[in-house]
């Protein structure tokens, strides 16, 4: 069940999302709270699940990561050990930046990084060899069309 959120919680959750990197003195003056009660939402925000993580986004280009692809993976048995042995292989590879259970022909989607070609090729074998997908299809990432954007609470 989602988080009730007052105005206030809404105006901090925007505001982190804008700009996470802010002090908590900046961030209180932005929402009219004192410090202390702006710590205390924060912290009660992130008890509760509705801030999951606070980090820091890179950019994979300037990192090192040129090459950047959406992976579609079929299992080829749809078990629950299946599933399991794909999950644990994913989680394992830090090419792999985020992946999704998904609906439709495809049973995965991933988002993957790479240095080269080779480590991409190696990072396609693992999945298929070791997690167990039958099918593999590979999207070329071009550019980016829309950035990560903040969710639009109320």
């Amino acid at each position: 069940m989602a988080e009730s959120l007052d105005e206030l919680d809404v105006q901090i959750l925007n505001a982190l999302q804008e700009d996470a990197d802010r002090t908590n003195v900046e961030l209180s003056r932005l929402v009219g709270l004192s410090p202390t009660a702006t710590m205390h939402r924060v912290r009660r925000l992130k008890a509760s699940g509705v801030v999951a993580a606070i980090a820091a986004r890179l950019d994979p280009n300037v990192a090192g990561f040129p090459l950047r692809v959406f992976v579609q993976l079929t299992l080829g048995r749809h078990t629950e050990a299946a599933e399991l042995r794909l999950g644990e292989v994913v989680a394992a590879l830090p090419q792999v930046t985020q992946a999704d259970w998904v609906a439709g022909e495809t049973d995965a989607l991933l988002s993957v990084v790479a240095r080269d070609v080779e480590e991409l090729q190696r990072t396609l074998m693992v999945l298929s060899s070791k997690g167990g997908a039958t099918r593999v299809v590979t999207l070329l990432r071009m550019r980016e069309m829309k950035p990560p954007s903040p969710l639009p609470v109320r």
